[in-house]
């Protein structure tokens, strides 16, 4: 087993910013098309992170031509470049779900003072 730890502590990213529920992130994502590679950001709420070691994931929500579009991305991943932190939010749950149902002002996280 300590095998196995070690491994996926090599391959465990140290570089990215801390996130919590609630904040406004920028997520640069490598995008490959035929055989170039560009660098294609997506910005939106941190709804849902599930944590996991190597496996710890984040799903990302924002309203796109009115459309919410949600995106999860794996935090260990080589495919996202960097990630920023916008704004950090202030909630009271560990799950953001009902942003699903909510549209407009209403679907804002207040800010973190």
């Amino acid at each position: 087993m300590d095998i196995l730890q070690q491994i996926t502590q090599e391959q465990i990213r140290t570089d990215l910013p801390e996130l919590m529920i609630g904040d406004t992130v920028r997520v640069y994502v490598k995008v490959k098309e035929g055989n170039r590679e560009r660098v294609q950001m997506f910005e939106g709420t941190v709804i849902k992170k599930n944590h996991g070691g190597i496996q710890e994931t984040f799903t990302v929500r924002r309203i796109s031509y009115g459309v919410g579009v949600e995106r999860t991305f794996a935090i260990n991943s080589p495919k996202i470049d960097r990630i920023e932190v916008v704004r950090h939010g202030k909630v009271r749950r560990a799950k953001l779900y009902y942003l699903r149902d909510r549209a407009g002002k209403a679907a804002k996280v207040r800010e973190k003072l």
